[in-house]
């Protein structure tokens, strides 16, 4: 991996297999609104989950799960409630919405193979 674009996109590839692999219903991918972003949308049963996937190629700088800051936390926060508000039945009313969850997925690679792939449901909690 040469650049963090490639790893990047790689790391979501493996998260998508991962999810898919336990079950997860990948709806969209990379979707962007104004202040906002999430990496994957998907179903986990009936409770749509926002996923950021952080991939590293060392943990010098700590475990990837780190990365998703407050801030970062934030951005996610405007992306879900963005595509509820468009994308779900409820149209941004609480009460008809979807349950909501915000997992995260780790990619480690270790001298350019993957070493490891963790899911963490339920990694940060907000009011959607």
């Amino acid at each position: 991996m040469d650049t963090p674009v490639r790893l990047g996109r790689f790391g979501e590839e493996e998260a998508r297999r991962e999810l898919e692999g336990r079950g997860y219903r990948i709806v969209t991918g990379n979707y962007a609104c104004r202040g906002g972003e999430v990496d994957l949308v998907a179903w986990d049963a009936d409770t749509l989950v926002f996923v950021e996937v952080k991939t590293r190629s060392s943990l010098s700088r700590g475990l990837p799960r780190e990365a998703v800051t407050p801030r970062k936390q934030r951005r996610l926060l405007a992306a879900a409630q963005h595509y509820c508000h468009h994308h779900t039945s409820g149209q941004g009313d609480p009460a008809l919405s979807p349950p909501v969850r915000f997992d995260v997925v780790e990619v480690v690679m270790r001298r350019g193979r993957l070493a490891g792939v963790e899911v963490i449901p339920d990694a940060f909690r907000v009011q959607v």
